[in-house]
């Protein structure tokens, strides 16, 4: 599914499922918590935190897509393509960041 179709898909299913969208405010907080969990699971799971047992069967990609879907509705909202940006913020960090990091001595 192409972000322009994931786009829709994530209105129709507001349309059919929710009441509306939550405002920007409340989406913006669900955002940052989803962030959150995704942090919780990558510390734990390959950082240096122990990871609890409750953590164990958190599913990375579930807690993932949780973060896409919330951004989807973000954009609707807003009225923002984000195929269309994502493509000019692709070709941007190409042009920009082309050789940037193939010197860096702490990636080798």
């Amino acid at each position: 599914m192409d972000i322009k179709n994931a786009q829709e898909a994530v209105d129709a299913w507001i349309q059919e499922h929710g009441v509306r969208y939550f405002n920007e405010l409340t989406n913006m907080a669900q955002l940052t918590e989803e962030v959150g969990e995704v942090a919780r699971i990558i510390a734990r799971r390959y950082g240096e935190q122990s990871e609890k047992e409750s953590d164990k069967n958190k599913d990375l990609g579930e807690e993932l897509a949780d973060v896409i879907f919330v951004v989807l509705c973000l954009a609707n909202q807003t009225g923002i393509n984000l195929e269309e940006a994502f493509e000019k913020k692709l070709d941007l960090k190409t042009k920009r960041d082309h050789d940037r990091h193939h010197n860096n001595k702490k990636l080798k």
